[in-house]
């Protein structure tokens, strides 16, 4: 493998799980490209008063105060698999911790550790490329949320995400059709998918336009 390859194979394995010194970096820089596409995300949620967020690969979670202050009495449960982002997201977020606003915790990736019929909302954002197995994923999902309950997912295009060295590597690309046959193998309802675009800086510092999906699916 070339030079170039390995750093492409090893920037891929950060941004599925970042770990040590350089994963707190690829960590931030996640944050900043991905604002814009996490707002969206959670815009499409409608939060409202007592509702029990969970998030699933939530990253630094530099973000949390755009999700409990949307609105009162609202409770945040951050999933990770990466021990660093766990911590990292604690570390940001002491005083939401402090007053019982949120809590974050490790998983494997495959089972949600809650019970049935537990959140009022989810979301994820840039996760979905790395699901290993998405139709039991998103059953396990639905098995976690309320009845009538949201899941919003953020994800960019399959198209973009294709021009993507990096992306060749561990990456599960998705289109929006692709988005519409795994909901039908649920019973989740389709509510919307809205298509964005955005500027973001490339890894490599030049500007480029992504178009990104935010997909709201209703128990």
């Amino acid at each position: 493998m070339s030079q170039d390859n390995e750093h492409l194979k090893k920037l891929a394995t950060q941004l599925s799980c970042p770990q040590n010194e350089e994963g707190i970096e690829v960590a931030n820089m996640m944050h900043d490209s991905n604002i814009g596409m996490t707002r969206k995300t959670i815009a499409a949620l409608n939060i409202t008063k007592g509702d029990l967020i969970l998030e699933l690969g939530h990253g630094n979670c530099k973000h949390l105060p755009e999700i409990i202050n949307q609105a009162e009495n609202t409770s945040y449960y951050g999933l990770e698999i990466s021990e660093l982002m766990k911590k990292q997201a604690a570390e940001n977020n002491v005083a939401a911790i402090q007053g019982n606003r949120a809590s974050f915790h490790l998983y494997n990736g495959t089972t949600i550790p809650f019970s049935a019929n537990t959140f009022h909302k989810i979301l994820t954002v840039n996760t979905i490329y790395f699901w290993e197995n998405p139709k039991a994923f998103i059953q396990e999902i639905y098995r976690v949320l309320k009845p009538e309950g949201h899941f919003a997912i953020g994800f960019a295009d399959k198209d973009f995400m294709e021009s993507l060295p990096f992306t060749a590597y561990g990456f599960d690309l998705y289109s929006k059709e692709r988005i519409y046959s795994l909901a039908e193998t649920t019973n989740f309802n389709i509510v919307d998918i809205n298509s964005f675009t955005e500027k973001i800086k490339s890894k490599a510092g030049d500007e480029v336009e992504r178009l990104f999906y935010v997909v709201l699916l209703q128990k």
